[in-house]
């Protein structure tokens, strides 16, 4: 007897459907945001934690003016701001969204020839940006302009001198580490790092030049703009080319080291080193500039020679 619930012989049996799939894990909402929307998002977020809200934890430490009575007071309100707003929301950013942070960040041991060739060329550039910071002085302005540009220019340059001035070797290191170090390892992880990683994945060798940008907009210093942005741009090549987030490290720390060097030995931070202890005339900025173009130019042509990209697009 043939059983109803069975199909007859030879007629074909459909097959059951497959039961239903559990859901994959939710992608996080930091990871599927848009490359630039994230980089925006990332300044935005430790623009409040650091320039705001560390900022008025600096001014009330400050009382609202710094001096050589509470300089040490700054100095450590300034150090912890930039662990703690900079430092700390992009290592916790860059986990959330990309994970492996040596990675990502492009963590390598650099090679010493890379390293001297960056640090020539950083000093070059800082001599070519005085030639360019004498020029801007010498640009005619309406009086009434100039005299408010000056006295914003001496106000900045008069804080900018006492929280970097030291009176001996142990309080001169404190400001190494307080103004060269730490922003070293802090803005390049947020700049080079997380910014610049994320605008390369979006506009490839635009994003150096973007963020070169950013960074100098971020000091907000009308008078050091240009030279600030330039800085940024040569920075954002190096790990370009490199694939070394260590080396552009580095280079900013060195270049923080040799203006609070020149301050330390009673040098003016600007100096020109055809003539440290010279006012610089123009005669003498266009010479400077000439001789360390040469000389930026000649590094930077070796560092990209000795630089390269292997088949993967990783460099060596």
């Amino acid at each position: 007897m043939i059983d109803p619930a069975e199909p007859p012989s030879g007629v074909p049996v459909p097959p059951s459907p497959a039961p239903p799939q559990a859901p994959g894990p939710r992608v996080p909402f930091l990871r599927r945001m848009n490359p630039v929307l994230f980089s925006l998002f990332a300044l935005a977020l430790i623009f409040v934690l650091y320039q705001i809200v560390g900022g008025v934890i600096t001014l009330v430490v400050a009382r609202g003016e710094i001096t050589l009575s509470n300089v040490t007071l700054v100095r450590w309100a300034t150090l912890l701001g930039q662990l703690l707003f900079i430092l700390v929301p992009t290592v916790w950013l860059a986990r959330k969204r990309h994970g492996a942070l040596p990675e990502f960040f492009r963590l390598r041991v650099p090679e010493v020839r890379h390293l001297v060739a960056t640090m020539v060329a950083v000093f070059a550039l800082q001599q070519m940006l005085q030639a360019y910071m004498v020029v801007q002085d010498m640009i005619p302005l309406p009086q009434d302009l100039q005299r408010m540009l000056d006295t914003l220019k001496k106000l900045l340059e008069e804080t900018e001198r006492v929280l970097v001035q030291a009176n001996g070797p142990g309080e001169f290191l404190f400001v190494i580490l307080v103004v060269a170090f730490v922003p070293a390892v802090s803005e390049e992880l947020l700049f080079r790092g997380l910014v610049q990683r994320n605008l390369e994945a979006a506009g490839g060798w635009k994003g150096p030049v973007i963020t070169g940008i950013i960074f100098g907009l971020y000091h907000f210093n009308p008078f050091t703009l240009l030279p600030l942005v330039a800085l940024g741009v040569y920075f954002g090549f190096i790990v370009y080319r490199s694939g070394n987030i260590t080396l552009s490290m580095s280079a900013h720390f060195f270049n923080n080291f040799v203006a609070c060097s020149a301050v330390y030995l009673r040098l003016d931070d600007n100096f020109v080193a055809l003539a440290p202890d010279a006012i610089p005339t123009l005669k003498l900025a266009l010479s400077n500039f000439a001789i360390f173009s040469v000389v930026f130019v000649a590094a930077t042509l070796y560092f990209i020679k000795s630089t390269g990209h292997d088949d993967s697009g990783e460099s060596y």
